[in-house]
């Protein structure tokens, strides 16, 4: 660069570098060169900052016996109030987050990983449902409890009760008349509920042991593992004469007695080919299929042009009924195993 800046002296810049063939920036890049780019630039540290010992003073002071389990700000203002001054609550806060030390400083209630239930039934009297609803009294604050026991399979209430009130040793009082009406031998049947006190009281879990019934739960907060207790309820409630209040327990027993002679006796329940859960649980629904699929033949035979000369079928009766059952292969896209 040596004959260009000799050049540049005597004809200036713009000229000396356009008569060298040369742009101006490359010329002005050599005369004045810039760092290394591989040059790491340290931050500057600010004079406010702590020093090293000053940082750990804090942390000790943070960590002593004495502050351990206060948070930051009571720490800062209770050394203010003994004339101490360390430095803010924010470089409190910093210097615990590098430490590792800014998570919850008391111990948090770890809940058990819940199982989930499943269940099956291929007939009565293997599977129950209980669970207790309420019922609303003449007054806001007045209710009524209502106790059912569901057979599953069948759908068939095999047990109900109405209190004033919601006690183990009432539902123990049912559960035990209930087994014994049904002749329930030990080891035959699964009872499940939710996670209610009556349903984990020990009066109910010692009645189950004693009569060698099963016992199982839902996990907390999910609905869908007591499905059959709830669609029953919801039946019950949105019936068309089911009364905004009960004006006293009598009255309510008495449309519950009425409610439960039309549910297993009149009402053809969807979930079981449309018999009745009474008939299903008699094991009596197979004749009513065949006398179903009879009359249909019948129909079939004079007017096949009518069922497009298919033969129709009535409503299938379910084999199984349960809780949580694996759902097939080709709902969940596994190939079966070979």
């Amino acid at each position: 660069m040596t004959a260009t800046s000799g050049l540049v002296l005597s004809l200036g810049a713009a000229a000396a570098c356009k008569g060298m063939g040369m742009s101006r920036a490359t010329y002005y890049r050599a005369k004045s060169p810039r760092p290394a780019l591989h040059t790491v630039r340290q931050p500057r540290r600010s004079p406010l900052a702590l020093g090293p010992v000053e940082r750990q003073n804090v942390l000790d002071v943070l960590h002593a016996s004495e502050y351990v389990d206060s948070a930051p700000h009571t720490v800062y203002a209770r050394l203010l109030d003994d004339g101490i001054y360390l430095a803010s609550v924010s470089t409190f806060y910093r210097l615990l987050r590098k430490a590792g030390g800014t998570r919850s400083r008391r111990d948090e209630l770890v809940h058990p990983a819940y199982a989930r239930p499943e269940l099956l039934a291929t007939k009565p009297c293997e599977v129950w449902s209980w669970d207790i609803t309420k019922m609303k009294g003449p007054a806001k604050s007045a209710h009524f409890h209502l106790y059912v026991i569901l057979d599953i399979f069948s759908r068939c209430v095999v047990g109900w009760m109405i209190a004033g009130w919601e006690s183990a040793e009432l539902a123990e009082a049912l559960i035990a008349d209930s087994c014994d009406k049904h002749a329930i031998a030990p080891g035959q049947l699964t009872l499940h509920a939710d996670r209610g006190a009556s349903m984990r009281s020990k009066p109910v879990a010692d009645l189950l042991a004693d009569l060698g019934v099963i016992k199982s739960h839902s996990r907390p907060y999910v609905s869908d593992d007591n499905p059959y207790s709830e669609s029953q309820f919801k039946t019950m409630k949105y019936r068309p004469n089911f009364p905004d209040r009960f004006q006293s327990i009598e009255e309510a027993r008495a449309f519950c007695q009425t409610f439960f002679a039309w549910y297993n006796y009149e009402h053809r329940h969807s979930g079981i080919g449309y018999v009745t859960p009474a008939a299903m649980h008699a094991g009596v629904a197979g004749a009513i299929y065949d006398q179903r699929a009879t009359v249909l033949q019948n129909a079939f035979t004079q007017h096949p042009n009518r069922f497009k000369h298919r033969q129709p079928r009535p409503p299938a009766l379910p084999t199984v009924a349960g809780i949580n059952m694996p759902k097939p292969a080709a709902e969940t896209g596994e190939k079966p195993a070979n």
